[in-house]
């Protein structure tokens, strides 16, 4: 079977894309199939550079230009993501094995949404002037950072490549984006879809490749940022070596985040929130929460309506707009997350839903439930990145919110009560960067988006992304003679 994923060439560079053919084969893998749907090649030292120089030569004068201009161009971008929605989904479900039913909603239009934010945002970035005695006073100007590179995961390669380029190049830096080598095809049409919308030449770039691409791009010193979403151990890499530089970074990386239910809270919302929180994107999202505190006595009745909820998952061909449970992103990594279910058999974890792998082709793994988990076994410690669920019990407030944070990790937290002052109480005792009241998993771009931790530094979205992405130059203005002591 032949497949619409081809790409014109692996990378795009200063405006159009490029190929060398003597980089490192990566065969794009359709999860649903397993079948090479296209295939790209790892930079070259020669692309790296060709990068590098692109985004170097582009951004003095993109950084000239006024936020007002800026702005215009990432508006467009977002008109064109929308207009294309259908397509882009498509080719995002082709490269994850996500159901077409959540990319149509979740990761194109996020994209959108990103540089639509950011786009109106670009003109109001502007400093504060500061009175001082005697008529001196200080004004500061936020000023770009110059290069910066993003690497990103393959859970969401539209989304994460957008994330990173909106308020990047809303602030008037130029991008390199690296996408996972499992999914390398989505951030090409962001790239295209920018420089369509007016983006000059050089200003956003993408360039394939592994772990030795990465490397080489966060350690020239023409790379002023660095912006990774992926795992802990990657993170603790890129900031060490980024660090050596002196460079600025955002990392948004893993977690092993809390979702506490207590006995009041609406059942059929907490069920929800579970759900989202643990079987969506097949569970292959960061900020799943993955351990689900339930008190003691809601255990029964929550167990029992989300078995039976689970019912209702449809496992199948993900461009089938019916189905709403995919495929994991790799064989590896379906290997992987079993291995996290054979330790929580192991270990003495009561399982009640799922576990096996379905009798079908593709990277298909069933929504796994534990009850009776303890803090102390590997499923409720460990990222397991994968559709694994572990339900622990809790006798109150005080109890729930220590063992809720007693982990390394600080990414998300969500409270499910009907009492509101409690859930602004747990809220505020979270140690998480993300927090939620009665819902789970949802990342509006007008919000922050980051953990503490080790689960990241610096947020993504919101005008904290404004942030990460610009420095503050202080310029002193005297209005009086220089007085000096002799």
């Amino acid at each position: 079977m032949t497949y619409p994923t081809q790409p014109k060439a692996s990378h795009f560079i200063g405006g159009e894309y490029v190929e060398d053919t003597a980089g490192e084969v990566i065969e794009v893998i359709y999860p649903y199939t397993g079948d090479v749907i296209a295939r790209v090649h790892a930079a070259t030292p020669a692309i790296i550079e060709r990068a590098l120089q692109a985004a170097t030569q582009a951004k003095a004068a993109w950084a000239a230009m006024t936020g007002t201009e800026r702005g215009r161009i990432l508006r467009r971008a977002a008109d064109i993501m929308r207009e294309r929605n259908h397509d882009l989904s498509v080719l995002e479900t082709f490269d994850t094995g996500k159901p077409l039913q959540e990319t149509t909603v979740a990761d194109a239009t996020s994209g959108a949404d990103a540089f639509e934010y950011f786009g109106g945002m670009a003109a109001t970035i502007t400093g504060e002037h500061i009175p001082l005695a005697g008529g001196d006073f200080v004004y500061t100007r936020r000023e770009p950072l110059g290069v910066c590179v993003g690497i990103g995961a393959w859970n969401y390669p539209t989304q994460i490549a957008s994330w990173k380029g909106a308020p990047a190049l809303a602030c008037g830096n130029t991008m390199i984006f690296k996408p996972s080598e499992t999914t390398p095809l989505c951030a090409l049409k962001v790239a295209e879809i920018l420089h369509e919308a007016g983006a000059p030449a050089g200003v956003y770039n993408v360039v394939q490749g592994m772990g030795a691409v990465g490397s080489a791009l966060i350690t020239d010193p023409r790379v002023a940022k660095v912006s990774l979403t992926g795992s802990v151990a990657t993170g603790q890499k890129v900031y060490a070596a980024a660090a050596a530089g002196l460079r600025n970074v955002t990392m948004e990386l893993g977690g092993k985040s809390p979702q506490v239910v207590f006995d009041d809270a609406n059942l059929e919302d907490a069920v929800s929130g579970a759900i989202l929180g643990n079987f969506y994107s097949t569970g292959q999202v960061c900020s799943n929460g993955t351990r689900v505190f339930v008190q003691r006595g809601m255990v029964d009745a929550f167990l029992a309506r989300l078995t039976e909820r689970l019912g209702a998952v449809v496992m199948g061909d993900p461009q089938d707009m019916a189905t709403n449970f995919g495929p994991m992103v790799s064989a590896r990594q379906r290997d992987i997350v079993e291995g996290f279910i054979a330790k929580g058999v192991a270990e003495g974890a009561r399982l009640v839903y799922g576990g096996t792998r379905p009798d079908r082709d593709g990277f298909f793994l069933e929504p796994t439930v534990f009850a009776d988990v303890t803090d102390e076994m590997t499923i409720a410690t460990d990222e397991i990145f994968g559709p694994v669920m572990s339900v622990l019990t809790f006798d109150d407030e005080d109890e729930v919110l220590r063992r809720a944070n007693a982990t390394p990790y600080g990414l998300a937290a969500s409270v499910f009560t009907s009492d509101l002052t409690r859930a602004h109480r747990m809220a505020a005792g979270f140690e998480a960067g993300t927090c939620y009241i009665n819902t789970h998993n949802l990342a509006p771009v007008e919000a922050p988006f980051g953990g503490s931790k080790l689960s990241g530094v610096g947020r993504e979205n919101s005008k904290e992304a404004v942030m990460n992405y610009t420095q503050t130059k202080g310029i002193y203005v005297a209005m009086n003679p220089v007085e000096a002591p002799f």
